[in-house]
């Protein structure tokens, strides 16, 4: 196979093709075949299919579900950096969003946790970490940390990263180990600058994405 720009495209490539326009055919949720038939199919070798299922799964062409198999991906959610709309924005998509606690409790402030929250070094602050669904199926684990006192959140900053799934977030988002994840973190403040908490997220990549306003610079 050559590409348009004459550079010849390799081997992997034309049977990542090929697999693309099967997702095609076979509509989302369809399981896709096992990769010893598809290399015979295909007439390429197990590992070639391997690297193509594999990408198509980091590009969320397919969801690798953790002991059930490779399926044809829905097509992606989406949310928006605003401070509390993860369930409004997929509700807005026609997904039931709902959320599960993987536990709670007080912990002790390191000193990452005592500059971002303004508490003193091994003072109490309260640790909630939750499983967020999407129709009953796991999208995020979001771990929240924030101090007695704190008020209503009206501002905060938010980061958006790149990381691979460690073996606890994958058995709990069931996908495979590695696979790329969308790390999301949270600092948000009150009106008057004081901090409420800090909010860290692991999103599947291959599952939601974010979207925000673009907003002309004045002057």
């Amino acid at each position: 196979m050559t590409t348009d720009a004459g550079v010849r495209a390799p081997k992997y490539y034309r049977v990542k093709e090929q697999l693309l326009e099967l997702t095609r055919t076979l509509g989302p949720d369809a399981p896709i075949p096992a990769e010893r038939s598809l290399a015979v199919a295909l007439r390429t070798s197990r590992t070639t299919v391997r690297r193509a299922l594999r990408e198509l799964a980091g590009e969320g062409r397919l969801d690798r579900v953790h002991g059930k198999g490779t399926f044809v991906a829905r097509p992606k959610m989406y949310g928006t950096l605003r401070l509390g709309c993860f369930a409004e924005d997929l509700r807005a998509q026609g997904v039931e969003p709902a959320t599960r606690t993987l536990d709670a409790g007080p912990v002790a402030a390191d000193e990452k946790l005592s500059a971002l929250l303004g508490v003193g070094v091994d003072e109490p602050v309260l640790r909630v970490e939750r499983l967020l669904l999407a129709d009953g199926h796991p999208l995020a684990i979001e771990t929240t940390h924030r101090h007695a006192g704190a008020r209503r959140a009206a501002e905060g900053e938010v980061t958006v990263e790149t990381t691979l799934a460690t073996p606890y977030e994958a058995a709990l988002l069931r996908t495979d180990v590695g696979q790329p994840m969308l790390l999301v973190t949270r600092h948000s403040r009150t009106a008057q600058g004081e901090p409420v908490d800090w909010v860290r997220s692991v999103y599947r990549g291959a599952r939601y994405r974010f979207v925000t306003p673009l907003l002309r610079a004045a002057g």
